[in-house]
C-alpha cells in the first residue's frame, strides 16, 4: 500500500513541473477559491464477490427508485486556482443499500456498501477552455452481504482500500449569461490499485453572482478491482451513478 501512494503521489506532483517557458507573470498570478457541498443520487450495477468459495453477487439498481439507494452521505468538494493552474480535492462518503439478483445460486439477498472516495487532482491550462492534469483517487470500499444461498442463510463482510494514480481532463466554461457548463473525465488503476476505473461527469448551472454558484449534473463512475485468495478474496466490479446537486461558494 505505502509503495501504491507513493507512485500515485509522485504522478501527482510531477504534474507541477515548471515548463520552461513559464513566466514570472504566470508564477504571480492570483488565487481563487471553490467550496462546493453537493449530494449525489447514486444507483449501483455490477457485480462483486467476498470469499472465493461464494457466489458472485450481482446488482442492477432500479431507476424508479433512485433515492432509496442512498442511506448516508456527504461530499464536498474544494478548488483553488490561477490562471493556469489548479489543485482540487473532493471528498465522497456513500452508504448504499441495494437488493441481490437472484441468480441459479442466490435466491435473494442484500448488499450494503460503504464507499469513500477521495480524489486529489492538479491540472495545466493548455487551451482556454481545457485542463488536463494527473490525480490520485483513494477508495476505500466496506461491503456487507446478507444472502439465501442454496437453501441457507449466508452472510460475508470484507473492507479494502487502495489508491489508484488517474489522467484528468475537464472544461469549465461560462456559456451566456452567467450559465456554467462543466465536464470532466478520468481514467486510472492501471493494475496499481484497481485494474481499471473511469468517470465521467457532466454539470450545468447558473452564476447568481461572484459568491454563489448552483449546480445540478450526472456522474458516473466505474470501478474494476479485485484482490486476494481463499477467504481474503474480493473483487468489486460495480459502477456508481446518478443525478446530484451542488452549491458553491467562490472567493
Amino acid at each position: 500500500m505505502i509503495k501504491k501512494i507513493t507512485l500515485a503521489c509522485f504522478l501527482l506532483s510531477s504534474l507541477f513541473i515548471v515548463s520552461q517557458d513559464e513566466t514570472v507573470e504566470t508564477k504571480n498570478s492570483s488565487w481563487n477559491f471553490t467550496v462546493e457541498p453537493y449530494l449525489m443520487f447514486p444507483n449501483m450495477k455490477g457485480d462483486t464477490q467476498i470469499r472465493e468459495n461464494l457466489p458472485s453477487l450481482g446488482v442492477d439498481a432500479d431507476i424508479e427508485n433512485i433515492f432509496s439507494h442512498l442511506k448516508m452521505g456527504a461530499m464536498l468538494y474544494l478548488e483553488a486556482k490561477n490562471e493556469n493552474w489548479a489543485i482540487t480535492s473532493d471528498f465522497v462518503y456513500m452508504k448504499l443499500g441495494e437488493d441481490v439478483s437472484p441468480t441459479n445460486l442466490v435466491e435473494s439477498g442484500e448488499l450494503e456498501v460503504k464507499e469513500t472516495l477521495w480524489e486529489l487532482d492538479g491540472y495545466r491550462r493548455i487551451l482556454p477552455m481545457l485542463e488536463v492534469g494527473l490525480g490520485m483517487r483513494l477508495v476505500s470500499v466496506s461491503a456487507d452481504a446478507n444472502f439465501s444461498f442454496v437453501f441457507q442463510d449466508r452472510s460475508a463482510d470484507i473492507t479494502e482500500t487502495w489508491v489508484d494514480p488517474i489522467i484528468v481532463i475537464r472544461s469549465h466554461n461560462i456559456i451566456k449569461d452567467n450559465f456554467l457548463v462543466n465536464l470532466k473525465g478520468d481514467i486510472g488503476g492501471f493494475g496499481i490499485g484497481s485494474d481499471f476505473t473511469w468517470q465521467i461527469q457532466v454539470d450545468a448551472g447558473y452564476k447568481f453572482s461572484d459568491l454563489f454558484h448552483l449546480m445540478i449534473g450526472y456522474r458516473y463512475i466505474g470501478i474494476d478491482y479485485e484482490t486476494g485468495s481463499g477467504s481474503d478474496y474480493f473483487a468489486y466490479n460495480i459502477d456508481t451513478f446518478g443525478p446530484e446537486m451542488r452549491l458553491g461558494f467562490s472567493f
